[in-house]
């Protein structure tokens, strides 16, 4: 039977305020709202003492203040990012300048594959090159403090450098924007691959966690189920896509205006990466051919 996706888009954000959500565990969401950020950003500060902040959100005051309000008694250690978004990325300069903790993640902003001829650099604009980690982080690696303990897990595809983050005790996983239960993850390349976001996502599955904490929205209570319908929905997007260049179609506009018709007109370029990323899987598994290397702008037809 199908695993259907079941959206939870009932979240108040809290703005400026720092709510526990687990023990050891607070969320501070930023004032970022947008098609692709829904209510905003969340930060998450752990541990009691001295603590850590993941994700320290936009470069905006306002959040930056509330971080800081939030440990104001406390020693912040470390400043980890989940990826290289701006959204997630762009207070981390304001706030260690304002703590001088060390910074981890997992490494520069890269793309997943060389730009091709024609692509900009980055087609996905948000991607922050400005990154240098004190601290590099690689699957399985470990930081921690007394009060909280992070494993880094290896999950690119939404970014060639993504990581989610286990805490100790084996519960919770800090999913970032590569699982989120209001939406489903832009895939963009060159910056992403989904290739890759598959691979992670069957990752995921195969471990233990029991609550889910994303990078925008609220938590994930039911995450393998929701992770086996995230897999499902990508799978029958590929074949739709499929279907759709059968009945003729030739371009990535044509697919777009057909399959997201009730989808906000906003994202229609952020779901136009997303069919060319699964429009590269297929050219590379040989079941559809292109006019040369696939881009946003070529054609395309069943092998």
């Amino acid at each position: 039977m199908a695993n259907i996706i079941t959206f939870n888009k009932n979240f108040e954000p809290h703005y400026g305020t720092a709510v526990e959500i687990a023990p050891g565990v607070r969320r501070v969401t930023a004032r970022n709202a947008s098609p692709t950020t829904f209510h905003g950003t969340n930060s998450y500060i752990l541990g009691r003492g001295r603590v850590a902040i993941v994700d320290p959100g936009p470069d905006d005051d306002n959040q930056v203040g509330a971080l800081l309000a939030a440990t104001q008694d406390e020693i912040v250690t470390h400043i980890v990012l989940t990826h290289t978004h701006r959204d997630h990325s762009g207070g981390l300069a304001a706030l260690h300048r304002a703590t001088g903790a060390r910074t981890a993640g997992g490494g520069p902003h890269r793309p997943s594959r060389p730009p091709r001829a024609g692509e900009s650099t980055r087609l996905d604009a948000a991607g922050d090159a400005s990154f240098v980690p004190d601290i590099v982080l690689t699957d399985g690696d470990v930081i921690e403090e007394e009060t909280w303990r992070l494993e880094a897990v290896s999950t690119p595809g939404h970014t060639a450098n993504h990581l989610a983050f286990a805490l100790a005790g084996g519960e919770l996983l800090l999913s970032g924007d590569h699982v989120m239960g209001w939406s489903t993850t832009i895939v963009a390349p060159p910056d992403g691959a989904m290739r890759d976001y598959m691979a992670s996502l069957d990752k995921l599955a195969a471990r233990s966690e029991q609550r889910y904490l994303p990078g925008h929205g609220g938590t994930i209570d039911d995450p393998h189920s929701y992770v086996l319908a995230l897999t499902e929905h990508r799978r029958m997007r590929e074949a739709t896509i499929l279907d759709r260049l059968i009945e003729g179609d030739q371009t990535i506009a044509e697919i777009v205006a057909v399959i997201y018709r009730d989808t906000n007109p906003l994202l229609h370029r952020a779901a136009g990466l997303s069919v060319l990323a699964h429009l590269e899987d297929l050219v590379a598994d040989g079941k559809v051919v292109s006019n040369g290397p696939p881009t946003v702008d070529g054609r395309f037809s069943p092998a």
